[in-house]
């Protein structure tokens, strides 16, 4: 289970959440837990998990270890942070920051370099899943994303399945949907990487996931877990997130 922050909380806040969270997860042994907060946030909800099973994630990163590259963060910097984890092409970095299937690529393997697990984001606009174009937009980032990559390093990546018009929207997939698109992306997965890399692929479903819908979206054997974005700011919401089945 995944909390991915956006833009919102400050150092203080986040620390605030995570001495609020651990004991609400604090038995929690049937999941991962990461939350991915703002840049200025990492230092302070590392700290503040330490020694918990709560691990810390950066939302974005790019794909040179250092340079003149202004406003930008490398994997280097984010590892020694103390982060274990990263998301790469989340959709909002698509739609407003001219991400493309190449720069996913680029970011993927630096992240797999700087020793983090990469959370490979991908999903299609409400106009191609109505043009019944959702299997080519998935495949064709799903093909440039994993450009290039060996099967060693495509079995340290976690995948999320994220449609646009899902976003916090209030919409969301019907278990169903969301079974077919994961279903599709595992498939892809076991022709390029091969079947037992793709049956241990963990895919996540993101879009206006919440404690109201999370059980039966979870009930999908093709759903591994969730990229959860307004319910995970709450430590109570994301809480009941993490402890759903139980």
């Amino acid at each position: 289970m995944a909390g991915n922050w956006k833009m919102f909380k400050t150092a203080a806040e986040t620390r605030d959440f995570v001495e609020k969270f651990k004991p609400f997860v604090a038995d929690a042994s049937h999941c991962e837990i990461v939350i991915a907060p703002p840049y200025p946030g990492l230092l302070a909800a590392v700290e503040a998990a330490q020694g918990s099973n709560i691990q810390i994630g950066a939302q974005n990163m790019h794909w040179e270890e250092k340079g003149a590259f202004t406003g930008e963060v490398s994997g280097p910097m984010i590892v020694a942070a103390g982060c274990s984890h990263v998301i790469v092409g989340h959709s909002e970095r698509r739609q407003y920051f001219g991400e493309t299937d190449e720069t996913v690529n680029r970011r993927l393997l630096a992240a797999l370099s700087a020793g983090l697990t990469p959370i490979v984001c991908f999903g299609e606009s409400l106009e191609q899943r109505e043009s019944d174009q959702t299997e080519k937009v998935l495949t064709a980032q799903f093909d440039g994303a994993m450009a290039s990559l060996t099967a060693d390093q495509f079995c340290r990546i976690i995948v999320a399945y994220e449609p646009v018009w899902a976003i916090g929207t209030g919409r969301t997939a019907t278990p169903d949907m969301a079974a077919g698109a994961h279903h599709l992306l595992r498939d892809r997965a076991s022709e390029q990487f091969g079947p037992g890399a793709a049956e241990r692929l963990r895919i996540l479903y993101g879009g206006s996931v919440k404690p109201a819908n999370v059980e039966g979206l979870m009930a999908q054997r093709e759903i591994d877990g969730a990229l959860v974005g307004g319910a995970s700011l709450e430590p109570e919401s994301m809480a009941a997130l993490v402890n759903y089945p139980r």
